[in-house]
């Protein structure tokens, strides 16, 4: 009888012993619970899908322009908006109306929704892989080398980093934004390629020389937690070379936090491109921009203030869905949190 409870003992055992989770399938629970953060998934997720597929969405190209139909109102905005009546065209083929020039709102939400979203995806594409490279590297081998690469992103944040793009902007389209320059030349094939982006390749630049600074001090602060660490030494004592314990084992145990922070940064250049666009220095029309678009019918905003009122619920509900995505990420990541899942 002894014997078959040992072996029944035995035999039971495998089943007692819990298997580790994963942490990141732990995460992703934590993250679906979070209400907050699904509602942001799900509105991004309806933003991408416009990115994608607004040439079909949109009902009316966004630079078509009729004079006939300027600041044409449908009959539903004139019943929310009484001001309205007496100066707008009621025409219901705009279902949002029509903005000075007589170009379909609609249509130009739904395409400035490209110049966001593009923004929101490149800037922190920009930042991760600069700041993350920069960051390593100072904070791994530390030292001197720490030091004068630490004081140069110092320097850099010593000027006020909104200022800092205008300049740049400002720089760039005086530079290399002429139609004058000579076919063949540097200056030639980046204007064109601007104007073939709409005129976002310089914010993207503009946005890429400020983003990665704050993500390559962040960075270095979790390389120099992480380096003293047990397995670091476990690494170093099989011979691993400095790379191989840099981008094999410091990164992948750093990379949850850098990426809540980028997440979290993204409403920020979204915001810059806005109003960049809204101070001019930003797209070039005919392309779409909401900051563009906020500027134009501010113009008329006691009149038409729908002109206004739209792309800038556009722009609200976009950044607050990032932010409510950034929000979930760094609770679902926060090892504090593990417990509770």
């Amino acid at each position: 009888m002894a014997a078959v409870r040992a072996s029944g003992r035995a035999a039971a055992s495998p089943q007692l012993i819990r298997k580790p989770e994963n942490l990141w399938a732990s995460a992703l629970r934590r993250l679906v619970r979070n209400r907050a953060a699904v509602i942001g998934m799900v509105i991004i997720a309806i933003l991408f899908l416009t990115y994608i597929f607004a040439d079909r969405i949109a009902i009316k190209p966004y630079d078509v322009q009729i004079n006939a139909d300027n600041n044409a109102v449908p009959e539903w905005l004139v019943k929310l908006f009484p001001m309205t009546r007496g100066y707008a065209r009621v025409n219901n083929a705009y279902p949002l109306g029509a903005d000075s020039l007589g170009r379909d709102l609609f249509s130009r939400l739904v395409y400035g929704t490209r110049v966001s979203l593009t923004v929101a995806l490149v800037g922190p594409l920009i930042a991760l892989l600069i700041g993350i490279a920069y960051g390593s590297i100072s904070g791994f081998f530390g030292g001197r080398v720490d030091n004068i690469m630490m004081r140069l992103v110092d320097v850099m944040y010593a000027f006020p980093g909104i200022l800092f793009i205008i300049l740049l902007m400002a720089f760039f389209r005086s530079t290399f934004g002429g139609q004058q320059a000579a076919p063949g030349t540097l200056r030639a094939f980046l204007s064109a390629l601007d104007a073939k982006v709409g005129g976002m390749l310089f914010i993207f630049i503009g946005i890429g020389m400020t983003a990665w600074e704050g993500m390559a001090r962040l960075t270095r602060g979790q390389i120099l937690s992480l380096r003293e660490k047990e397995f670091v030494e476990a690494a170093r004592s099989i011979g691993a070379s400095n790379w191989r314990i840099m981008f094999r084992h410091l990164l992948p145990n750093a990379i949850g936090p850098l990426i809540v922070a980028e997440t979290l940064n993204i409403p920020g250049y979204i915001n810059t491109e806005t109003f960049l666009s809204f101070i001019g220095l930003g797209v070039m029309a005919p392309t779409p921009s909401w900051g563009a678009m906020i500027a134009q019918g501010a113009l008329s905003v006691r009149t038409y203030p729908h002109q206004v009122l739209f792309p800038g619920l556009a722009l609200s509900i976009t950044m607050f869905a990032f932010n409510f995505l950034g929000d979930g990420l760094r609770d679902a990541l926060d090892p504090r949190m593990r417990g509770t899942s």
